[in-house]
């Protein structure tokens, strides 16, 4: 399932093997919410863009189309017409992002939908139920993430109750990879370890999860308001506590240099909204540093977004016509910008196997985590 092939100090170099294919770590996940990525790029658009796995939410597919649905139509995979790996989120970024719609109790949590205020309840064994009919490779365990800062006297009881949580998550999970109409009986489970920003909370539930021997596991809660060291000391701190032959997964991160610094600290996997969404605002990434393309200095100006770039948006138009499409409100505009910051997040982790085959990883490092942060 996961090979480790090499470590460059702490950096990883693995392959992770799933139903739908072989994932080279460390890797970058194309976060398609709904079954799509925003900016009108489909799935059959990511293999052009290096993609290797892609991610949906479970909360999301759940209100709409259905994850009934979705089962009735073969599985998530045949839905969007991607034939690659997929893992799904498990719902619980849900309890920390609707804070205002929803109520938590040890049975699970009960939402208010953000579409049209019907309520609606999910648990553990509603998530793992959600996820099968999905049939994604991975599928994420139910949590709780709390905002950062968050008072110990509630971080510690929610992870002890997350921690229950996902020993019901693996029961479920189990038995429904047992049944024999079960959309993919090959799917996989990760645990997350949360914890808020306190390392002793934060080693102590790596510990308890790891001992459920689940397929992998996940470090979530951050990048939720706390400063981005805090972020690194905490990847430090559990880190020893995980399993070295098993898939790491850094959830909701990050910038270039987030991801650089966290394949040192020994993360393989990683997903964030982020190339998107900045990507559709005109904010782009290239290896000169960010570009917001809808500044007045592009007007004229003739050359790809960057010279570096194999993208089929660098290949075809000039930072003059990406400006233009902006400023006129097509939506070119953005299925264009998508398609480069997705390239370019498949690019870096690309250079960042590269550099660790090669054994040349704090190089790499030196040379761009610092670099990538600039404005071009």
């Amino acid at each position: 399932m996961f090979e480790v092939i090499k470590t460059d100090g702490r950096a990883r170099r693995g392959r992770f093997t799933c139903a739908h294919g072989a994932v080279q770590t460390p890797v970058f996940m194309n976060v398609g919410t709904q079954g799509a990525i925003k900016g009108a790029v489909s799935a059959h658009d990511l293999r052009t863009l290096g993609c290797q796995i892609e991610l949906s939410n479970t909360y999301h597919l759940h209100l709409r189309p259905g994850d009934d649905v979705v089962r009735t139509l073969g599985g998530l995979h045949r839905f969007m017409g991607w034939d690659g790996p997929i893992l799904t989120d498990s719902g619980g970024f849900q309890v920390f992002s609707l804070a205002g719609l929803r109520k938590i109790t040890e049975e699970g949590v009960t939402f208010a939908s953000h579409i049209d205020g019907k309520r609606i309840f999910m648990g553990p064994e509603e998530s793992m139920r959600i996820q099968s009919n999905l049939g994604s490779d991975v599928a994420m365990a139910f949590d709780e993430c709390v905002e950062n800062p968050a008072p110990y006297e509630y971080v510690k009881p929610s992870c002890e109750r997350t921690l229950r949580w996902l020993a019901r998550c693996k029961m479920e999970h189990d038995r429904l990879n047992a049944l024999p109409d079960t959309v993919n009986r090959q799917q996989m489970l990760f645990g997350i370890n949360q914890g808020g920003t306190y390392p002793d909370l934060r080693r102590w539930h790596m510990q308890e999860i790891a001992s459920l021997d689940c397929d992998g596991y996940a470090i979530g809660g951050l990048a939720v308001g706390e400063e981005t060291q805090v972020m690194y000391d905490i990847i430090d701190a559990v880190e020893p506590c995980m399993p070295k032959d098993k898939p790491r997964y850094l959830m909701g991160v990050g910038t270039p240099s987030n991801i650089i610094e966290s394949v040192a600290r020994g993360v393989d996997f990683f997903d964030c909204v982020m190339p998107a969404r900045n990507a559709r605002h005109g904010k782009l990434f290239t290896w000169r540093g960010t570009v917001n393309i809808k500044n007045e200095k592009y007007k004229t100006d003739p050359c790809p977004i960057d010279p570096d770039c194999g993208c089929p948006t660098c290949r075809s138009f000039s930072r003059a016509y990406l400006r233009h499409l902006f400023t006129a409100g097509e939506m070119l505009a953005m299925r264009l910008a998508v398609m480069h910051n997705l390239w370019f997040y498949n690019e870096l982790m690309a250079r960042i196997r590269q550099a660790l085959d090669a054994g040349a990883y704090e190089t790499f490092r030196r040379t761009w985590s610092e670099r990538l942060e600039r404005r071009a």
